[in-house]
């Protein structure tokens, strides 16, 4: 006799998160200032490739927005110069640089396999929340690869459990900064002078700078969709 109980959903141990990298060179002429976004997680590698390949579309581009626009196939592991996780390098007319890539990450909250191979999300939630970290250690020539990291730290449901993870992810080496900030949540937004983002931000004694934000798939748009022309 079948059963009329539903099948629990796998739970992947990893997650597959397709990331947009931004070079504005408006912002930093030097093009070492990078901001790492999410456009979208998967629960299978070949499915997070496959969204990769065309996730700039998502932001309302095409190729042909771009003076140079690149993807990376398997004749281009040795001379591919983007970086080894980037599969899609876009130069945009207005001084910017788009790379796209995948980042693999442990499912920390136990996200299970949902539809087209992504985290089924609770019933009311939409996306997800991601914790970043990014390190940019002046001490280093700004040419060195080691000048800036950004890490993905973890993903979650909830917004508030996403900000005490970020704030948490600093917090047990508070003493070892030369200085340390974290944003209350009474703070306006354009008040916080390192990015309505950013709930974290510290200096070490040896000068590096680190800032943990929380970001989502939306905020992304937000920030980096192509802006239609007015008429």
């Amino acid at each position: 006799m079948a059963s009329n109980e539903e099948t629990p959903a796998a739970v992947p141990e990893q997650l597959y998160h397709t990331t947009l990298t931004v070079i504005d060179f408006h912002k930093d002429t030097s093009g070492s200032t990078r901001d790492v976004y999410v456009l979208g997680t998967h629960t299978t590698l070949p499915a997070a490739k496959a969204f990769t390949l065309k996730a700039i579309e998502t932001l309302g581009y095409s190729p042909g927005d771009f003076y140079t626009y690149k993807v990376r196939t398997a004749s281009d592991s040795e001379d591919w110069p983007y970086g080894d996780g980037v599969l899609v390098y876009a130069k945009a007319p207005a001084s910017q640089e788009f790379l796209v890539g995948i980042d693999t990450k442990p499912n920390t909250e136990d996200l299970p396999n949902g539809p087209n191979n992504t985290p089924l999300l609770p019933r009311d939630y939409t996306h997800l929340h991601y914790v970043m970290q990014n390190k940019t250690d002046y001490n280093q020539d700004s040419n060195n690869r080691d000048y800036q990291s950004s890490e993905i730290e973890g993903c979650y449901v909830h917004r508030a459990d996403a900000i005490d993870a970020a704030k948490a992810l600093l917090a047990g080496d508070k003493t070892e900064f030369a200085q340390y900030d974290e944003r209350d949540t009474n703070v306006e937004e354009g008040q916080w002078p390192f990015g309505d983002d950013v709930v974290v931000h510290a200096v070490a004694e040896t000068g590096e700078n680190y800032t943990v934000a929380v970001r989502t798939v939306p905020g992304a748009h937000e920030k980096y969709k192509k802006k239609s022309k007015a008429h």
